[in-house]
């Protein structure tokens, strides 16, 4: 059993579709980053730098427990784990770990900006707006440009590479995109929606969320 701390956000989102993909049986254990229980003292002693998703593995390496935050590792862990989602040849590894990469360092932390200007900053601000905008915009090609080529993110195969990158884009409505403009994100965006372990996910992510405010 994996428990997994998580709230729904795209990164949330990101672990609960890897354990739904993978099989994986886990418990959902909701951190409301609204009212700040990632700051919980229980919570930074498995996420120091407090921030979700985290997971512990009571059947890591080696039969010992393992803690995990940042949803890149975690993807890579489960899919070392289970040997699931990551091409074992080499150059179709580096494909997805180069995509993934792409998502950690560009595409979450820029429309994560964008959705702070856009729908979270106490003040409306012009600048912010227009280059968050404009540089959501600028990733969004580069993903649609790659997609005219390949089925998936990393090539021919659904990876974790496409699991890190479909929850932020799942969210293109509140990013100023139309998504009519990037043709083959919307192909691919539809593709990776249908899958049912990703549905799942989500749903079971809302679920939990919902419930655990209910019980408070």
């Amino acid at each position: 059993m994996i428990d997994v701390y998580s709230w729904t956000t795209p990164n949330g989102q990101k672990a609960i579709i890897m354990l739904e993909e993978c099989g994986l049986e886990y418990q959902i254990h909701p951190v409301n980053i609204a009212a700040g229980e990632q700051f919980n003292p229980t919570f930074l002693q498995i996420s120091p730098n407090n921030k979700i998703p985290a997971i512990v593995d009571k059947q890591g390496p080696n039969g010992q427990s393992l803690a995990l935050f940042e949803s890149g590792a975690i993807l890579i862990y489960l899919a070392e784990k289970t040997g699931r989602l990551m091409p074992a040849e080499p150059n179709s590894r580096y494909q997805t770990m180069q995509w993934l990469m792409f998502q950690m360092g560009g595409l979450g932390p820029m429309l994560g900006q964008n959705h702070h200007f856009r729908l979270f900053a106490p003040e409306k601000i012009e600048y912010a707006i227009d280059r968050y905008t404009k540089e959501t915009q600028r990733l969004y090609g580069v993903l649609d440009k790659q997609l005219a080529s390949h089925p998936y993110i990393a090539g021919e195969q659904y990876t974790i590479a496409d699991i890190a990158c479909f929850p932020w884009i799942n969210a293109w409505q509140k990013q100023g995109i139309e998504l009519d403009t990037f043709p083959n994100v919307k192909r691919w965006h539809k593709q990776v929606g249908e899958r049912a372990a990703v549905k799942q996910a989500i749903e079971k992510l809302a679920q939990a969320c919902q419930s655990s405010q209910i019980a408070k």
